[in-house]
């Protein structure tokens, strides 16, 4: 049992010791609600110490980069919104690269469907080429019923991330992946999705930031998303045990993370350790 622990310790820190660039996950992984986790802060400390880069990559769709921003300078955090992306950066890069000049039906929030807007993505109440659901906090059911009725007539599905729930200080809330699993239980058509786990995020944070896949390790609390993020495209996946994913979940699960720690806090400890040792 003892030789099994160290050999856990002793390979978290090699893949802290090889990533060059951290993509971190928010919510359940540097803070949950409005209430930042402990040594969060520390963690970017002793990346920026040891000649590392970081950036933030959310699924959560609800919000823009600068809405993220500024959450995180009122928890003391101060980044630019370029080291922040989200899904919704991602499915609007899709749509631009494939379906340039399409018109679209967002289930979104007010900032997602200005985001789209101003990304020159062309938004319609009527008969679209593509139906795109995020993680809409404003969801009313005559959007579930016109996203089913387009999507019944022909309409692309496409979907920002497969988050089933979002966690919050209080539990967990119904996320994309619900609102997805009632859309194609009504029509029988399943969505394309974005965000993470999937090639189209690492494609555009590749493109975003210069580092290669190799290069990075992708860090949060779901293993199906953020630690699958990096498992199956060629980066890492390190899972962090502040959010939805537990340590009795590993045992069932079909993708195997890289490292596991406790929380960032330990992730900060264990690269401060390894600064110092330089």
């Amino acid at each position: 049992m003892v030789i099994m622990k160290l050999e856990k310790i002793m390979g978290n820190r090699e893949i802290l010791d090889q990533t060059k660039l951290f993509v971190l996950d928010m919510d359940g992984t540097f803070y949950l609600g409005d209430q930042i986790l402990s040594g969060a802060l520390d963690f970017l400390r002793e990346v920026e110490k040891s000649g590392r880069k970081y950036v933030f990559f959310t699924n959560n769709s609800s919000k823009s980069p600068e809405s993220y921003r500024r959450k995180l300078e009122k928890m003391n955090c101060y980044v630019s919104k370029d080291q922040i992306m989200t899904s919704g950066d991602v499915t609007i890069r899709y749509i631009n690269t494939f379906y340039k000049g399409k018109r679209v039906y967002l289930v979104g929030t007010k900032t997602l469907e200005e985001s789209f807007a101003s990304a020159d993505i062309s938004l319609t109440q009527d008969m679209p080429d593509l139906v795109v659901i995020g993680f809409d906090t404003s969801l009313t059911y005559e959007k579930l019923e016109k996203a089913c009725t387009f999507i019944r007539n022909g309409a692309l599905f496409l979907a920002t991330h497969l988050d089933i729930n979002c966690p919050t200080e209080s539990g967990f809330i119904p996320d994309c992946g619900s609102f997805c699993a009632a859309i194609s239980c009504s029509t029988g058509v399943t969505p394309k999705y974005l965000g993470k786990p999937f090639q189209e995020t690492i494609d555009m944070v590749e493109e975003k930031t210069g580092f290669a896949r190799q290069e990075m390790a992708f860090v949060g609390d779901r293993i199906y998303t953020d630690v699958a993020a990096g498992v199956k495209n060629g980066a890492a996946g390190i899972l962090v045990l502040t959010g939805e994913t537990k340590e009795e979940d590993l045992a069932a699960s079909e993708i195997s993370p890289d490292a596991v720690f406790k929380s960032i806090k330990e992730m900060g400890d264990t690269l401060k350790h390894l600064h110092n040792r330089d």
